[in-house]
């Protein structure tokens, strides 16, 4: 996973990111299908940053699990999408935004009937997510940081999971795993020689297959950004934000 901002490049044009996931929630509501299921792979992709944050302002396990189900009950049912514009169009602003109005709402609700009325809306893996959070720093990051922590790592994790999906499906895969180190790894700390070696190549080719990694890593990360902002101009912002929540 890399924690390295990647370069500046063009963002996508116009037309392509007219049809990306955000986008296609915020022109249509949650009123068509189409947009509903948009809406629903977002939340999917991105739940454990809310997960953590509840877990941050001190509820248990068990709590967090089911405000974070109830949370997305309420999203897909009620119009949260009214004022999606004062969050600047980012999904992950809009998304804990409207998690803090709805914990606002919930915190002295304790049934889980209530808050989610019995409904799992969105697959969770309950076991990973305690799992996960046992593994956060234990130092002060607020709730807020870590929310934002957790988004710029499971945003990272998803394109790291589609280049290796990529590669698998070209037969590519023990590649992908040799290669993968020069994604976090500093440009000289990793031993092309070495690299080449396991792959039976020459130390040439090896650099120009991480350039191409590399490249390849940029462009995913820019689509997947993409599928959670308004407009492709506030990709590279999106960018910048995201590797200075790693470092915070």
């Amino acid at each position: 996973m890399s924690t390295e901002p990647p370069s500046t490049s063009a963002p996508p044009s116009a037309g392509v990111f007219a049809t990306t996931r955000w986008t296609v929630v915020m022109q249509a509501g949650t009123d068509s299908p189409s947009a509903r299921q948009a809406l629903e792979t977002l939340c999917r992709n991105y739940w454990y940053p809310l997960y953590a944050y509840v877990r941050r302002q001190g509820r248990g396990p068990h709590d967090a699990q089911d405000f974070t189900q109830g949370f997305f009950a309420r999203l897909l049912e009620k119009n949260y999408l009214a004022d999606v514009q004062r969050e600047k169009g980012r999904f992950r602003s809009f998304l804990l935004a409207s998690l803090k109005h709805f914990l606002a709402n919930e915190w002295d609700r304790e049934r889980a009937l209530k808050r989610g009325g019995g409904q799992r809306l969105i697959a969770l893996d309950d076991d990973s997510a305690e799992s996960r959070y046992r593994q956060e720093p234990k130092d002060e990051l607020s709730a807020d940081k870590i929310y934002e922590r957790r988004w710029a790592l499971t945003l990272l994790d998803q394109v790291l999971s589609r280049l290796q999906s990529e590669f698998e499906a070209d037969g590519r895969l023990n590649e992908f795993e040799v290669l993968k180190q020069y994604l976090s790894a500093g440009r000289t700390s990793v031993s092309y020689a070495l690299a080449a070696e396991n792959l039976e190549t020459t130390e040439g080719a090896v650099k120009v297959a991480v350039h191409r990694l590399r490249k390849r890593y940029r462009d995913l990360l820019r689509a997947e950004i993409g599928q959670t902002v308004a407009t492709a101009s506030e990709i590279e912002a999106e960018i910048r934000y995201l590797f200075t929540a790693l470092s915070a």
